[in-house]
């Protein structure tokens, strides 16, 4: 069993897991005690046994490194996990807690309630913040965390690899100052960390090692086990100039389907490196490290040398980590980079990270709540039985007085009675009082609820090629039939004279609640603007935080049409005589606000 101060790392990749002890050294270093891995098939045909595999694997390492009921940080594959980079505005720190959440549902392409996520403030140029924000499905996270807990082990953080090879580079390499690119290459996915002093970008692009044996398995046309097995034996990749001339003509023809399996690899390394420059104001990889297990195919580090135009070495995680006694430094030279995540999640264990994540799943939440309360609820627990102690006690001295005491009371109690009456009153009044103060309170809960939906509209709307002319709260809208529900304003809003009421003296019911407002307006003819209207919808169908798009909930959730939502989307762009083009569309609120 692993001593209580000592660190427990799992990497669970696509298709390696390890895991590793690290303790702390006497000079506030890492050392690295034990190390095991073992791999599991990455074939996306075998996707539905891959946690039973996993399960097992861990199960056999935890046994093996002897560190069997003990808690452990794992780090999630960067394919698994949505990171996004977010600037925010110069606010007081004690306020950046709710920005971000606020932020995280903007960002966030599920329900909030169903993703577990956390962030982590990022140093940044100028009076801005800036954060990383990451999350994963709260169901994904859970069925993993059950294969850590199904072999007896305990959850201590859950970081996400890309961050967790970040804190290894920095610490291994705090002399790299210049914008450095690590390249993670996995079995599913490929890791972009673009590093810059203190500064960090993360991308996670869909091309791995699976990718090319899948096109060894289709071009040789076997099994896909088979085809990982040639890849390991015989692979390399082709290189330039004539390089297959000199191989023989079986490893030759290996060699151009690995290239041509990895084609699409430098090509979108090249584009995030422009991303990266243009969008993050960051500068240009002076240098390129390659990390994952992708990295031990022979050629690879020439091959993207070759395309990237960039000076590229292995990442050596290890270069300032102890290797404790016992463990072969020689066998461990060649796998260093894979090592990464684990030398990561071991800084995090001795407080030396500098990016710290951790993606609670639930169970392990409630498990550190209900610890919290333990020295509260054991608190209580003692002043309940001291309490229960001197009632026993004062119990047969009370006994003695109770009669005398029943009866003094009974005779204050009719000196009251004459002045309950006057106190019932009061208490009907103000009860009264208090109806009146809340429905003053809600009157201004719903006006501030039509500030936060006129302020939503506004942002999606801001376009030089759509402008809104009317805008109409309903009642009665019927989901799916933008041609119901009944204004709430008048038509004649416009011309009515001061004082006259605009409310529309058609609307009956005292009850009667807006479910959804319509906007009329016209988009600018000419070029692509005809789309300007259709791209606004879609995106309050993706981003929309106060309006409803979907026909049932989680029941249906279909988006609506636009067919279902626009009333009307008249086309005269072959008439040259018109500017603008009309449109009537109707968009049910999450909220119904009450009309009275």
């Amino acid at each position: 069993m692993a001593d209580a101060e000592s660190t427990v790392a799992l990497n669970i990749g696509s298709q390696q897991i390890s895991m590793a002890v690290f303790d702390q050294a006497k000079n506030g270093g890492l050392v690295l005690k034990k190390i095991d891995a073992a791999s599991i098939l990455a074939d996306p045909a075998a996707e539905m046994a891959r946690f039973a595999q996993m399960r097992v694997v861990v199960g056999d390492l935890a046994k093996h490194l002897q560190v069997s009921k003990t808690g452990v940080r794992y780090a999630i594959s960067g394919q698994s996990v949505f990171t996004r980079f977010i600037k925010l505005p110069p606010i007081e720190e004690d306020n950046i807690d709710q920005l971000v959440a606020f932020e995280a549902q903007q960002h966030v392409p599920f329900p909030i309630n169903e993703v577990i996520w956390d962030w982590a403030a990022l140093e940044a140029s100028g009076t801005e913040k800036e954060v990383a924000l990451v999350a994963i499905k709260a169901d994904q996270l859970n069925e993993i965390n059950d294969t850590i807990k199904d072999n007896g082990l305990t959850t201590v953080q859950v970081d996400a690899s890309p961050m967790a090879l970040y804190n290894a580079f920095r610490f291994n390499y705090p002399e790299e100052q210049e914008s450095i690119l690590l390249i993670d290459i996995g079995a599913k996915a490929t890791n972009l960390i673009y590093i810059e002093g203190a500064r960090v970008f993360t991308r996670s692009l869909n091309i791995g090692g699976a990718a090319i044996t899948a096109a060894i398995a289709k071009d040789y046309h076997i099994s896909f086990a088979e085809a990982e097995n040639q890849k390991v034996t015989n692979g390399m990749v082709a290189l330039g100039g004539g390089h297959t001339e000199q191989l023989d003509e079986a490893t030759a023809g290996l060699a151009s389907t690995i290239r041509n399996a990895l084609t699409r690899l430098p090509s979108e390394i090249a584009r995030t490196n422009t991303y990266y420059r243009t969008q993050h104001g960051g500068n240009p990889p002076t240098k390129a490290y390659l990390a994952g297990g992708g990295a031990n195919l022979p050629y690879m580090r020439e091959f993207l040398e070759e395309k990237l135009r960039l000076p590229l070495e292995y990442f050596n995680p290890l270069l300032r980590v102890s290797i404790g006694k016992g463990l072969d430094t020689d066998a461990l030279a060649p796998l260093a980079h894979t090592m990464g995540e684990l030398v990561g999640l071991g800084l995090s264990g001795i407080g030396q990270s500098k990016l710290n994540i951790d993606l609670v799943p639930g169970a392990v939440q409630s498990a550190r709540d209900n610890a919290r309360r333990k020295p509260f609820l054991l608190a209580a627990t003692v002043l309940l039985l001291v309490g229960l102690a001197a009632w026993a006690g004062s119990k047969v001295k009370n006994a003695a007085t109770a009669q005398t005491r029943a009866v003094e009371m009974e005779a204050k109690a009719a000196e009251l009675r004459p002045f309950a009456n006057q106190i019932k009153a009061l208490g009907n009044s103000a009860k009264s009082l208090s109806e009146v103060g809340l429905s003053y309170a809600d009157a201004q809960v719903q006006r501030e609820e039509w500030v936060h939906v006129l302020n939503e509209l506004k942002g999606h709307f801001a376009s030089t090629s759509v402008w809104v002319t009317d805008f109409q709260p309903l009642v009665g809208y019927e989901k799916g039939q933008p041609t119901t529900g009944t204004s709430v304003v008048k038509n004649s809003f416009g011309t009515n004279a001061y004082g006259t009421s605009s409310l529309n003296d058609q609307i009956k019911d005292p009850k009667a609640e807006i479910n959804a407002v319509r906007l009329v307006g016209f988009w600018r003819q000419g070029g692509d603007n005809h789309n300007a209207v259709n791209k606004i919808v879609d995106k309050l169908r993706k981003e929309g935080v106060l309006f409803e798009l979907k026909m049932g909930g989680e029941k249906d959730p279909r988006a609506m049409t636009d067919g279902e939502i626009f009333e009307i989307l008249k086309n005269n762009a072959d008439d040259p005589d018109e500017l603008g083009a009309s449109f009537k569309l109707v968009l049910p609120l999450k909220r119904t606000i009450p009309l009275n």
